[in-house]
């Protein structure tokens, strides 16, 4: 159902649609500035490497291994190294 109030139902109807698409890009351009901002002061990521992040949890899992037998003292003493950064 269409109401026309002297032809002048469609062009409001036109009004409001370029009104809220301007409403949305206006609301999308202001979430881009933001997002860049926040990209741009982060700077590097903080906290360890990933490598050292989890370097506990790998220590412990080598030193597990060695204590089934799983691997030989020259190996945990190499893999030892490699996970201090020796």
């Amino acid at each position: 159902m269409v109401i026309v109030m002297d032809g002048m139902g469609i062009g409001m109807l036109w009004m409001l649609l370029w009104g809220l698409v301007g409403l949305a890009l206006l609301v999308l351009i202001v979430v881009a500035i933001v997002w860049l901002v926040r990209q741009l002061s982060a700077g590097p990521a903080s906290g360890p490497p990933p490598a050292e992040a989890g370097g506990g949890q790998v220590r412990r899992e080598l030193d597990r291994r060695l204590a089934a037998g799983e691997i030989s003292q020259e190996e945990y003493r190499a893999l030892r190294a490699e996970i201090d950064g020796r």
